[in-house]
């Protein structure tokens, strides 16, 4: 096990070094992974697309039901300390909020004080060949449970499904249910047909990302059509080109699932050129929308 590092953390109301940071066995985010998260990316110790994130991080606290311990302002504000605090001018700003500590009991226990954890670590993005060759993916039926929209920290089936990919050495694991498109285990996925951006609807078997808004503004930027909707799995496996969006991975293009090539003619098994256009249009977006 790597050491856990010294950098500053938010536990609860206090400032310390998060290899000090403790929380009880009794926390309801240990016993039942009863709690949601949240991951801004950082651009230049600005915080990117913040508010869209903080919408997010009160809709999957509503869908569970615990309520926001703290009000926008003061998010940003242990936020911004703990950028400050970093070596790294790019970062990814974790934030983790469980129901609290209580005895071990499936109901939901009223009038507990929620855990709050908040972390920033430095931003590790995709390396240039990746971005100029594609990554591997591999393909999984979805197994996991049916609230994919709640940002949950409850992660056992993404775990074991970003598993299947590391074991082929892949970037990812591009999922389906009932025959259609869901996600990655830790991406949302776009498909290229006929020079428009396809990605599944929203509903409660999709997280919904933050760059489906984005993605969705940068096609339209680039005058690229855009369209959510039922994507079968034919679709995917004869698409022009696939891409991942995340916030680490922000949008990468994927060349090669379950080792076949992705794509047609002389762009085969090659990152596409609606990849190219949104990768460039997602550039400039960070240095518009991040306070």
């Amino acid at each position: 096990m790597q050491p856990i590092p010294d950098i500053l953390c938010y536990l609860n109301g206090e400032y310390t070094p998060l290899n000090q940071a403790k929380v009880s066995v009794l926390d309801r985010g240990f016993i039942f992974g009863d709690g949601v998260y949240e991951v801004v990316p950082v651009y230049g110790r600005k915080l990117f697309l913040f508010d869209e994130h903080m919408a997010r991080l009160t809709r999957s606290l509503s869908k569970v039901r615990i309520e926001n311990p703290h009000t926008r302002a003061e998010w940003l504000e242990r936020g911004r300390k703990l950028i400050a605090a970093q070596s790294s001018d790019d970062q990814l700003l974790y934030i983790q909020i469980t129901r609290g500590v209580a005895w071990r009991d499936h109901v939901m226990p009223p009038d507990i004080e929620p855990t709050v954890f908040m972390m920033s670590t430095p931003l590790k993005p995709a390396p240039p060949e990746q971005r100029h060759h594609g990554v591997a993916c591999v393909t999984a039926r979805d197994f996991r449970w049916e609230r994919g929209d709640i940002k949950s920290t409850s992660l056992l089936g993404n775990v074991l499904a970003r598993q299947m990919s590391a074991d082929h050495n892949a970037a990812e694991t591009i999922m389906f249910r009932n025959g259609f498109l869901t996600e990655a285990s830790a991406s949302n996925v776009w498909v290229v047909h006929e020079g428009a951006v396809l990605g599944p609807p929203k509903s409660e078997h999709v997280l919904e990302g933050i760059r489906y808004e984005l993605i969705r503004e940068l096609c339209e930027e680039e005058g690229i059509a855009y369209n959510l909707r039922p994507v079968s799995e034919a679709e995917v496996l004869a698409a022009d080109e696939l891409m991942l969006s995340s916030a680490g991975k922000e949008v990468l293009p994927v060349t090669s699932l379950d080792g076949d090539p992705v794509g047609h003619g002389a762009l085969r098994g090659k990152p596409g050129p609606v990849y190219a256009r949104l990768y460039e249009a997602y550039q400039r977006a960070k240095m518009l929308q991040s306070i």
